[in-house]
């Protein structure tokens, strides 16, 4: 017997909307304790209460209720005083929004996997926002979920057509995984071999040096002539080198000559082949009249980013993500007025895309379809 028509109607009311509204919002407060930690290496568990990030006090409960406490605390922390950033009231208010659409536009057996990627993707969008990258861990667990959600509801993975069949639904799911995957990874390689390096000359020498992060939150820079780089900007791949065509290289405030200075994510090779840690060393800078600069044209979380979509929504809900994406990151560029060249982290966009897929862009999809005669 099925018994999804039977427990249905008993689950649609709008009453049920505020339970949900009420779940999201709770799921997001804990996001945004996922959505700081993750990037620094913490873990998410543990110290088990959130604390204010400046004053290291820990947050009562009172003090940590899901939009509410923000709103009373008016945006700063009751210890410090420090301003608690609007983040962390958005991601609450957001995924709670997400997930009362959710619990609405779709039938039971599948809302609770369309909560994690809602979850999931909250999550994707404010790291990569914040500090430019995308926990593939994050990505691989999604795409599993999505196959299976695929399999309890074989419609998901095809909602702009029709699919009947668990097998069905787990194939559109797999096609639109190694859709989203390797059509992604291939513009990441493409963009790789077009724009992988950025080559810096002067006419005359220029100080560089390595500067430590200021806090917890902040990457450690190579800075050249003025111009800072963040270190998560280069090293985004093992192999990537940070080449310094030195006249003077100072390692703990030691000179040790010029030449071909090569580093890389861990330590630093001289001209004449003698070897340093970065852990281990104290300060590194000189003057310099170039340097190459590896850089992506894309960050290889966004390949990851797309299978995931792709094994909810198939191979259909993969170009209506990407497309939209696109038309959202140039709205984006446009409205903040950033030039050609200048980083503009594409995740969050492709978590838009998929999130307007997942209502109504699917008919959408349906419209053009008609429209073209298929």
């Amino acid at each position: 017997m099925d018994l999804v028509p039977v427990i249905y109607p008993f689950f649609d009311h709008w009453i049920w909307l505020i339970l949900a509204f009420m779940i999201g919002a709770c799921i997001g407060s804990f996001l945004n304790v996922v959505i700081y930690r993750l990037p620094l290496g913490m873990s998410v568990n543990e110290p088990r209460r959130s604390f204010c990030p400046f004053c290291k006090n820990q947050l009562t409960m009172i003090q940590n209720i899901p939009v509410v406490s923000w709103i009373f605390l008016r945006g700063k922390c009751s210890y410090c005083a420090a301003p608690i950033p609007l983040r962390y009231i958005a991601v609450e208010i957001v995924t709670a929004v997400l997930f009362g659409m959710v619990w609405w536009e779709f039938p039971p057996q599948v809302f609770v996997f369309l909560w994690v990627l809602i979850a999931l993707l909250a999550a994707i969008t404010w790291i990569d926002a914040e500090h430019m990258i995308i926990p593939t861990n994050l990505t691989w667990g999604g795409s599993v979920l999505g196959l299976i959600a695929c399999v309890v509801w074989p419609s998901l993975s095809s909602l702009a057509g029709y699919t009947d069949y668990w097998w069905e639904g787990l194939l559109q799911g797999a096609i639109g995984w190694i859709a989203g995957f390797f059509g992604l990874f291939a513009v990441v390689e493409l963009g790789k071999k077009a724009f992988g390096k950025k080559a810096m000359k002067f006419d005359k020498e220029v100080e560089w040096s390595l500067r430590e992060p200021v806090s917890d939150d902040d990457p450690m820079l190579f800075v050249i002539h003025g111009t800072e780089v963040p270190w998560w900007d280069i090293f985004s791949r093992k192999t990537d080198r940070l080449i310094v065509y030195a006249t003077e290289v100072v390692v703990d405030g030691e000179e040790t000559g010029g030449g071909k200075l090569t580093i890389n994510e861990t330590g630093i090779e001289l001209a004449d082949g003698r070897t340093f840690e970065l852990e281990k060393m104290k300060s590194l800078s000189g003057r310099a009249h170039g340097a190459v600069i590896p850089r992506e044209a894309m960050g290889m979380g966004d390949p990851h980013l797309l299978g995931m979509i792709g094994a909810f929504f198939g191979w259909s809900g993969v170009f209506f993500s990407l497309f939209a994406a696109s038309i959202f990151a140039i709205i984006a560029a446009l409205i903040g007025r950033i030039g050609f060249g200048k980083q503009l982290p594409f995740g969050p966009f492709l978590a838009m895309g998929a999130v307007a897929w997942m209502f109504g862009g699917w008919r959408v999809w349906q419209w053009y379809l008609a429209l073209v005669g298929f």
